[in-house]
């Protein structure tokens, strides 16, 4: 078993898919803006899991997000070979940063705004 699909919830899939695709990088898998479907993949690995841009309209749901966002924890985690140049090259295209990139028992980790409602960080593991 592996994981082929998974989801970020999203207050505007259009917005995200266009951050997504445009700022991060990632790649259109399907794309039906009429009805708010946008599956993004990695460059690096097409054929890997896929990433669902959800959108919100749940008012639980809605309550969840917030509270994760308010707390300022990350909703999904992106692996990268090196965090101080992706933190580089992501600043250079408008990303805005919650942190620097910081060394941790596990590696080094950056969380940055998707401007979609989420905290994402970007880790280089040991």
């Amino acid at each position: 078993m592996k994981i082929a699909l998974t989801s970020v919830s999203v207050n505007d899939p259009i917005a995200a898919f266009k951050f997504y695709t445009e700022i991060l990088g990632f790649k259109e898998k399907l794309y039906i803006p009429e009805a708010m479907v946008a599956i993004v993949v990695s460059p690096e690995d097409p054929d890997g899991t896929s990433l669902l841009l959800e959108p919100r309209g749940n008012l639980n749901s809605d309550k969840y997000f917030e509270g994760i966002y308010d707390a300022g924890i990350p909703v999904i985690i992106f692996g990268v070979n090196d965090v101080q140049k992706e933190f580089n090259a992501l600043r250079d295209r408008g990303v805005v940063f919650k942190s620097e990139p910081t060394k941790t028992d596990w590696g080094i980790e950056a969380i940055f705004d998707d401007t979609c409602g989420n905290f994402v960080q970007i880790a280089q593991l040991n």
